[in-house]
């Protein structure tokens, strides 16, 4: 065969035989992509997975602080109804003591706290007859000035508010006094006047000109309404009433009063001081759980009697907590 032939043939043999090195590097590429794509692929699920699970914690951590926020709720909510029921049995058991058939076992209607145990708690309750109380709508301006100067008033400022007490609770002569009483409201830049009339709450006091919060505060659980004494009776009056009984007296001689008055209301029929209470009553019980749950009612109550087919008693004021 000639040269030229045999070069023709090669060239065309090498030309059509393929090359192993240029057939192979497609194929190695692809796989590498592959293989970088898996691992890229892998990376992203991993990376889901981890902030799927970071925020399923987040929520379980949630749903268990609420659960555990609502079981403290629930344990002190029962707690507190257990002391609330606590108290209010001392209220029912002081409305008993107060009209016992057994004069001996009555309770002392002069604010001494009388203690008893209830169903794991402690109770104490203690009783003021109204009838002890300086009555705002009937005592006279001198137990009234009495009462303000033992908070600790100067007479001159003691004696003002007691006016004004009276001024309150009285009913004008004419329109021009009633005008004149509206004037000296207005001028001390209240937007009221005085009632004119009789008050309709002990809260009342807190408006009459000249009483500050303080002394509403200090004088507060020794006023009533419902008394109707132009004076507090001494048998049953506590600390503040007491020493306003006219002509006055200092507060540590009506506390030696107070402290040689006889333990039961039998020794004071015995003595001929009283062999009751009254028919108005404010009453406070405290009852105090082992775990220190408190709760306090304070109730002004009206004896009835025990008569078939009739309430026991009527109650004139609730209030639960020792705030207003």
């Amino acid at each position: 065969m000639p040269v030229a032939s045999l070069a023709h043939v090669s060239t065309y043999t090498s030309l059509t035989t393929p090359c192993p090195a240029r057939k192979q590097l497609p194929a190695q590429a692809t796989q590498r992509s592959w293989a970088g794509a898996k691992r890229h692929q892998r990376g992203v699920a991993l990376l889901l997975v981890m902030w799927a699970c970071t925020l399923l914690a987040i929520l379980l951590g949630g749903y268990a602080v609420l659960a555990h926020t609502e079981g403290l709720q629930a344990s002190y909510q029962f707690q507190q109804t257990r002391a609330h029921y606590a108290a209010e049995a001392g209220l029912m058991r002081a409305i008993y003591a107060l009209q016992a058939p057994n004069v001996g076992d009555r309770w002392v209607a002069d604010g001494r706290v009388y203690p008893f145990a209830y169903e794991g708690a402690k109770v104490g309750v203690s009783v003021i007859s109204e009838s002890g109380k300086v009555d705002l709508n009937a005592s006279s301006p001198d137990v009234l000035t009495n009462l303000f100067r033992n908070t600790g008033v100067d007479a001159s400022h003691a004696a003002a508010i007691a006016q004004a007490v009276v001024d309150w609770r009285s009913f004008p002569m004419g329109q021009q006094q009633a005008a004149q009483r509206a004037a000296v409201y207005t001028a001390a830049g209240r937007d009221y006047g005085p009632r004119n009339g009789p008050f309709a709450s002990v809260e009342e006091l807190e408006m009459v000109l000249g009483m500050t919060p303080q002394m509403y505060d200090a004088v507060a659980p020794y006023v009533t309404i419902w008394s109707g004494r132009a004076s507090p009776d001494p048998n049953t009056a506590p600390l503040l009433a007491l020493a306003s009984i006219p002509p006055g007296m200092d507060l540590q001689h009506a506390a030696a009063i107070i402290a040689a008055r006889p333990a039961s209301t039998a020794a004071n029929a015995a003595t001929g001081l009283f062999g009751n209470n009254g028919i108005t009553h404010s009453i406070r019980s405290e009852a105090v759980l082992a775990d220190g749950t408190r709760a306090v009612l304070r109730a002004t109550i009206r004896l009835q009697g025990f008569r078939p087919g009739s309430q026991a008693f009527a109650v004139l004021r609730w209030q639960e907590g020792d705030g207003e």
